[in-house]
C-alpha cells in the first residue's frame, strides 16, 4: 500500500485526533536549566519548529510522534551558479540617470535606471531547502500522554518525550560541528518497542533517491535553476544511515524498515559540490559518505558530547540575569502570550541566549554567513530569497556578535565580505568605471554585487560600506593587528571606489553619492531616486574614518588617508529639517515622504550602529533623532522594531526601550518557537533584539565604558557577565535596587579607560591583562589593577 507524506494541516489534525493536547502534557519537570524552549504538543507550523545547527547543517524539529519531520538545509544549496549581474549597458546608462536626477526628474531617473542599471537577470540567486528526513510510527497506537518537545540552548539538544500504553519514548537530536552530521536518537524504555520507517526525501526538483544498503538512504541531484534562465550548477548529495540496538533493519521501496529495536541513531550527512562563488567542483557523495562512515562509529553520546562541548566553548561566555520571577513552568509560547500583560525578565534571558545559540548554530568559521533566515528555510522560492539583504539586515544579524561573546561567528562574514570585493571590483569597473569595489542592497552565495531588483531599492552603492564597518568593529573590540591587516585592503578598496564617484551637489559643493537612495523610503516625489541621502553620508564619514585610521595604525598609505580627510570633510553634512526631525536626505523632504510611518530609519545609522550623533557630544543632532523616532512610531515589522529599541538605548531611554522591547516579545511579531516575524520569519529581529538588550545594559565608545546607560525599571536588579567591550575589554556588571552594585573589567590592552555610570565618571589606568573592580554607582575603589 502506497504511503502519503502529511500535510502541517494533517499533522496537526493527527495530533489533536490522538490526543496531544495540553491536558495530556507532562508538567515542566524541576530542576532544569532557565535556558530550555519547551511546549506540551507538537509543532503544526514551521514557525513552531524547533531549529538545530552545526554553522553548516541545520534542521527543523516538528516533534510529531506518529510522523516525525526534520526540515533540513545545507548552507550552500541555493539555486542557479555562477553568473555576472552587471547591465552591459550600465556604463552609457550612468551619466543621463544621474543627469536626472540633478534636475528634479527623479521618476524619469528610476525609470532608466531600471532598463540600463539594474542587474540582468534583475534578480538573485535563493537559498534552497535540502529536503526533509522522514520517520514514520509503525508500531500500534494508542493513548499519547506525558508529551512534551524542547530545545536544551545550554546543551544545543532538542528533545521529544511522550508515553504510549507505560512504555516511555525519547528522541534527542544535535547538530554537530565536530562530526559535521546531524544525529537522531530514538529510545524506548521497553525493549524492542522501536517499530518506525525512515524516508529520506530530497527537495530539488532533479534528485533521485536509492537504498544504497540496508541501513542508508542516499539521495543527489541538481540543484534548482535560478532567476532569469541562470542553469542549476551544483551537485548534492546526503546520506542518512541508521544503527539500531535490536531489531532489524530493512531496505526497500526508497525508505527503511526498523522493527522491534530497543535503540535507534540516525546520522545524516550533506553536502554539495560548492568551494566558492566561482568553483562548484566538488564532491558531495565523497564528502558525504567520508562524514557518514565516521560518525556513525561513534554512539549517540559520544557525538552529543562532543557536539555540546564545542557549543558551550562559545554559548558559556557571556550570562544575564534580570532577576525577578519568571515562569518557565509554562510552555514558551504561553509564556509569550503572558508576557503581553505581564511582564517575564526571565523570557528576556531567553530570548538574548536564543539569540547567540542561533548565531553560533547558523554562522560558524569556514562556512556561510547568517542570510535573512540565517540557516533555517524550508521554501524553494522564500520570501526576498533569503539571500544576503546588505541595506541594514545581514550587518543586524551580526550586531550581538561582538559584545555578545561570539566574535568568531563573524568570521563567515568576513569572508563574505571579501568574495564580494573580488566580484565588486568587477562591477565598480564594468558599471562605474572606478577603482575599488562596490555593493549594492542584495547578494547571494554567488556574490552578485549589481544593483538587483529594481531601481528603487536596489540602486544604492553603499552595502558594501556599511559592511566594512563591521571589519573596523571587529578589530576595535579585539585589536588584533592581524586582523586589521588583513581587513585594510578590503576597506581601501570600499574607499577608493567612493574616492573615484561621488559627484559634487551644484548648489553646496558638497559630495554626495548619485545616484542613490534612502533605503528603501519613497522620498514624495515620484521615486525612491535621489544624491547625497543622509545614510549613505554618515556611512562614507564611518568608512574614511575607518580607513584612515587604519592606515595609521599599520604605517600605510599617509597620502591616501589624507585623500579620505579631504573627502570627509565635503561629505554633505547630517542635518535638522523644519519640523524639528533629522532629515533623511540631503534636502528636507521629511514631511512629504509617502510613508511617514516607514519602517527603515536609515537616516539614524549615526545614532545606532554608529556614534556620530552621541547624545553626550551631540545633543542637538541627538534630540532631532528623537522626534524622527516619535514620529515614526514604534510598532513596525519585527527587525524594524529591533532597531528602534536599539536606538531608544542609545538615546539613554531605558523604559521606552523596555516598552518597545514588549512590542518585539509579543505574539504579532515572535512566533511560538521564538522566530522574529517581519512578518513572514526574518532572523535579524532576533539578533538585533539581542543587541538591543545588551546596548540597555553596557555601551561602548573607544576608551569610554557606559554602565547601565537604558536600564528601565522593570529589571531593579540583575547581572550580566562577559560582555566585551572595544579596546579588547571584558565588563561583569551586578545591580540593585537600580543601581550599579559592582563592576569588574579585564582587559586585554594596557591603557586609559573611562567609565561612566549616570552622571559619574570615573578615569582608570588598566594594564595588559589587568582587572579592575568598581563598587557602587560612585564607581568606588582603586583606580589600577591589582
Amino acid at each position: 500500500m502506497a504511503r502519503k507524506t502529511l500535510t502541517r494541516r494533517q499533522l496537526g489534525a493527527a495530533a489533536a485526533a490522538f490526543g496531544l493536547d495540553r491536558a495530556m502534557a507532562a508538567p515542566a519537570p524541576k530542576g532544569r536549566g532557565d535556558h530550555v524552549l519547551w511546549y506540551d504538543q507538537p509543532a503544526k507550523e514551521w514557525v513552531e519548529a524547533l531549529p538545530i545547527g552545526n554553522g553548516r547543517l541545520g534542521a527543523m524539529i516538528f516533534g510529531d510522534v506518529w510522523a516525525e519531520r526534520l526540515q533540513l538545509n545545507e548552507n550552500t544549496l541555493w539555486s542557479g551558479g555562477p553568473y555576472d549581474p552587471v547591465n552591459p549597458r550600465a556604463r552609457e546608462g550612468l551619466e543621463p540617470v544621474r543627469a536626472l536626477i540633478a534636475a528634479g526628474r527623479f521618476a524619469e531617473a528610476e525609470q532608466r535606471a531600471n532598463e540600463t542599471l539594474v542587474a540582468t537577470p534583475p534578480r538573485e540567486m535563493a537559498y534552497q531547502p535540502f529536503g526533509d528526513l522522514g520517520l514514520r510510527w509503525a508500531g500500534a497506537r494508542g493513548a499519547v500522554s506525558g508529551y512534551r518537545r524542547s530545545l536544551d540552548i545550554d546543551n544545543a539538544v532538542a528533545e521529544t518525550t511522550f508515553e504510549i500504553d507505560g512504555v516511555r519514548y525519547r528522541r534527542r537530536a544535535v547538530a554537530s560541528p565536530v562530526d559535521q552530521v546531524i544525529a537522531l536518537e530514538l529510545t524506548a524504555s521497553r525493549p524492542g518497542a522501536l517499530d518506525f520507517d525512515l524516508t529520506l526525501a530530497p527537495a530539488q526538483t532533479v534528485r533521485e533517491i536509492v537504498v544504497e544498503r540496508p541501513d542508508t538512504l542516499k539521495i543527489s541531484g541538481r540543484n534548482n535553476d535560478g532567476e532569469g534562465g541562470v542553469s542549476g550548477a551544483l551537485t548534492y548529495c546526503g546520506r542518512a544511515r541508521v544503527v539500531t540496538q535490536g531489531g532489524s533493519v530493512k531496505g526497500a521501496d526508497g525508505q527503511i524498515a526498523v522493527r522491534g529495536a530497543s535503540r535507534a541513531t540516525i546520522y545524516l550527512a550533506m553536502a554539495t559540490s560548492y568551494r566558492r562563488y566561482d568553483d562548484v567542483g566538488g564532491d558531495p557523495d565523497a564528502i558525504t559518505r567520508g562524514q557518514i562512515d565516521k560518525a556513525a562509529a561513534k554512539s549517540f553520546d559520544q557525538l552529543a558530547r562532543a557536539a555540546t562541548a564545542a557549543h558551550r566553548a562559545l554559548f558559556d561566555r557571556v550570562s544575564l540575569d534580570l532577576g525577578g520571577k519568571d515562569d518557565i513552568g509554562a510552555p514558551t509560547d504561553i509564556r509569550i502570550a503572558r508576557n503581553e500583560t505581564t511582564d517575564d525578565p526571565g523570557l528576556v534571558e531567553l530570548y538574548f541566549q536564543y539569540a547567540r545559540y542561533l548565531l553560533i548554530a547558523c554562522s560558524r568559521p569556514g562556512g556561510q554567513p547568517a542570510n535573512l533566515q540565517g540557516l533555517w528555510n524550508d521554501q524553494v522560492k522564500p520570501p526576498w530569497g533569503s539571500n544576503y539583504t546588505i541595506n541594514i539586515n545581514t550587518q543586524m544579524n551580526y550586531w550581538p556578535a561582538e559584545a555578545g561573546g561570539l566574535a568568531e561567528c563573524a568570521e563567515p562574514l568576513f569572508d563574505f565580505i571579501a568574495e564580494l570585493a573580488e566580484r565588486g571590483a568587477v562591477t565598480a569597473r564594468e558599471m562605474y568605471g572606478a577603482r575599488g569595489w562596490v555593493a549594492h542592497h542584495n547578494s547571494d552565495l554567488w556574490r552578485g554585487t549589481a544593483p538587483f531588483d529594481h531601481a528603487k531599492a536596489g540602486l544604492w552603492p553603499t552595502g558594501g560600506a556599511w559592511l566594512c564597518v563591521h571589519l573596523w568593529d571587529h578589530y576595535d573590540y579585539g585589536r588584533d593587528k592581524r586582523f586589521l591587516a588583513r581587513a585594510y585592503p578590503l576597506m581601501k578598496g570600499a574607499s577608493q571606489f567612493f574616492l573615484d564617484t561621488l559627484q559634487t551637489d551644484a548648489a553646496t559643493g558638497w559630495l554626495v553619492t548619485s545616484p542613490s537612495v534612502s533605503p528603501e523610503n519613497r522620498h514624495g516625489f515620484g521615486s525612491t531616486l535621489c544624491a547625497g541621502p543622509t545614510m549613505d553620508m554618515q556611512i562614507l564619514r564611518d568608512l574614511f574614518d575607518h580607513t584612515r585610521e587604519a592606515g595609521r595604525i599599520l604605517g600605510l598609505d599617509p597620502d591616501f588617508g589624507e585623500d579620505l580627510a579631504r573627502a570627509r570633510d565635503r561629505l554633505a553634512p547630517t542635518r535638522i529639517g523644519a519640523g524639528g526631525q533629522l532629515m533623511e536626505w540631503k534636502d528636507d523632504w521629511d514631511a512629504v515622504a509617502v510613508d511617514p510611518k516607514h519602517r527603515h530609519v536609515s537616516h539614524l545609522y549615526g545614532l545606532y550602529p554608529s556614534w556620530q550623533l552621541d547624545p553626550a557630544t551631540h545633543p542637538d543632532l541627538a534630540a532631532a533623532a528623537r522626534r524622527t523616532l516619535e514620529t515614526r512610531g514604534d510598532k513596525t515589522t519585527g527587525w524594524a522594531i529591533a532597531w528602534r529599541i536599539n536606538l531608544w538605548a542609545r538615546l539613554k531611554d531605558g523604559d521606552h526601550a523596555h516598552e518597545v522591547l514588549r512590542l518585539l516579545l509579543a505574539r504579532e511579531r515572535t512566533y511560538p518557537n521564538l522566530f522574529d516575524a517581519h512578518p513572514p520569519f526574518q532572523i535579524d529581529g532576533n539578533f538585533g533584539g539581542a543587541a538591543a538588550i545588551l546596548e540597555m545594559l553596557v555601551q561602548s565608545k573607544g576608551e569610554i565604558i557606559d554602565l547601565l546607560p537604558a536600564l528601565p525599571a522593570a529589571w531593579p536588579q540583575g547581572s550580566i557577565r562577559g560582555v566585551r567591550v572595544r579596546n579588547a575589554g571584558e565588563v561583569d556588571l551586578f545591580w540593585r535596587d537600580g543601581k550599579l552594585e559592582r563592576v569588574t573589567l579585564r582587559c586585554a590592552t594596557a591603557g586609559k579607560r573611562t567609565i561612566r555610570c549616570g552622571e559619574v565618571k570615573r578615569e582608570i589606568f588598566v594594564r595588559a591583562g589587568g582587572r579592575v573592580t568598581l563598587d557602587g554607582p560612585s564607581l568606588e575603589g582603586a583606580a589600577r589593577p591589582r
